[in-house]
Order: C-alpha cells, then structure tokens, then sequence
C-alpha cells in the first residue's frame, strides 16, 4: 500500500495527489501533445519508471511511500522510446474550435466552448459535407444570421479557408491556450521551441 510521506510541510500534504499530474515528453523532450496537454496520472508514471521505460526530469515536493521504498512524484518525465507523431488529427469537436482557436469564422469574436456551434459553410440541405473543409466554428447570433443559405447568397464567407489540419498546427495552437494547472518545472518544456523575439 502507497502512503504519502508525514514528513512535509503542511502545504504539500494538504495537495491531493491527483493534482500532481507529469508532463510527458516524447524521447526528443517535446511534450507527445499541447492540447490536450500530455499528461499522465501520478499513478502512470510511477509504474513507468518502475518498468524503466521513462527518465524523471523533474519532480514534485510530494513524496509517496510503501513499506520497502519511497519516491518523489515526478513532475516531468521523458520516454526512452521515441513516438513519431504524424499520425491525422480526429475530426471531432474540440479539434475544431482548437483549429479555428475558438473564433467565430464569421464574426471573428472569440467565444467559450458552450458559446459556439459549427456551422456547414455549403449547408447540409445543398450537398455539403460534414468534413474538415466545409464545418467552420460559428458563435450562435452569426449561426442564426447565416441560417440555410450558401456563403454567396448571403454574403458571410469563412474568415479563414476551412481545411483538414496537421497535428502540428493543432499542437501550435494548443500552446496558445494552456490548462488551469502548470506546474513550474513544465514551463521550460511547453515554450523552449517557441520563437524568441528580437528586442
């Protein structure tokens, strides 16, 4: 049985341990994925270093404990084994809007998951498809205001051609729009690749 260390500050101790989550790298020390963030239970990852198939960057200050051994939680792990990573992104809903960085197409306002829809830019009732290249993300007024019609009878057209993105494009954005919780120790793993700006 796994125990949390009683010698910490009280700080550490009141943190569940579901909220020490590892960042996972990829064995060329880029995080598998941006959004969602590649993340593993602290569970995971201490099963993966016990079959050896990660090396700890960086750890917590939270330690677990059993009868015959103790670890810190790591924070940061990277695997031995390189991932290629270039498969297709799904076609689902939060890839949308992640593509689109969750603006309306037709209004360019920015909104909240729950405040946008998809839009078919060639309605479903005129031959469109329900593909990459012809759902946009649309905020509900615009939704409405476009209605059943085709883009030139209405005269409201994607603000950016709807297209069938990369997981790269998909990971680029996604560092635009990080979780609630980062932990400091991931920070230089999330942004090191970014470009630096000349002052």
């Amino acid at each position: 049985m796994i125990e949390t260390s009683s010698h910490l500050p009280e700080r550490f101790l009141n943190r569940p341990l579901e909220q020490c989550p590892a960042l996972v790298l990829n064995a060329d020390f880029r995080p598998l994925s941006y959004f969602p963030l590649s993340l593993w239970s602290w569970q995971d990852a201490i099963k993966a270093i016990f079959r050896d198939s990660v090396t700890v960057i960086s750890e917590y200050d939270r330690v677990v404990r059993s009868p015959s051994w103790q670890i810190k939680l790591p924070s940061v792990i990277a695997l031995k084994d390189y991932i290629p990573n270039n498969r297709s992104p799904a076609f689902t809903r939060f890839n949308v809007f992640l593509r689109d960085q969750w603006a309306c197409q037709y209004c360019g306002e920015q909104f909240k998951t729950q405040d946008l829809t998809f839009d078919h830019v060639i309605p479903k009732s005129r031959g469109g498809m329900t593909t990459w290249e012809n759902i946009v993300t649309a905020c509900q007024d615009c939704n409405t205001l476009k209605g059943n019609k085709d883009p030139h009878l209405c005269g409201m057209y994607p603000r950016t051609r709807p297209e069938r993105p990369s997981i790269h494009q998909l990971q680029s954005h996604g560092r635009r729009f990080p979780p609630n919780f980062l932990h400091e120790s991931w920070g230089d793993f999330l942004y090191w690749d970014t470009e630096l700006m000349e002052s």
